[in-house]
């Protein structure tokens, strides 16, 4: 939960940076690094928190009851965000 709600918030700071422009008043900040870090280290703390919730899914409980089913969407999509972020970190 940490890592989503933080990385959420450092997102949403970094969005609004580049969509009110004051990247360009921060010139002295070399933009493509930071985001290139943040991105990285997202990706690395993605993927602890899907081998978290991967682990945490009990293969030998009941499919469909409700513990299951929030532990394997939180791994899903914890690994498609994963995925996301290591994209733009590579781009």
């Amino acid at each position: 939960m940490f890592v989503a709600v933080f990385l959420w918030l450092v997102t949403i700071v970094l969005f609004n940076l580049y969509l009110f422009q004051l990247h360009m008043k921060l010139y002295m900040v070399p933009w493509p690094l930071v985001l290139m870090i943040f991105n990285i280290s997202a990706t690395v703390l993605y993927i602890t928190a899907f081998i978290a919730c991967s682990a945490a899914v009990d293969l030998t409980s009941l499919r469909g009851t409700r513990p299951y089913n929030q532990r394997a969407a939180a791994s899903f999509f914890a690994c498609l965000v994963m995925i996301a972020y290591g994209v733009s970190a590579f781009f």
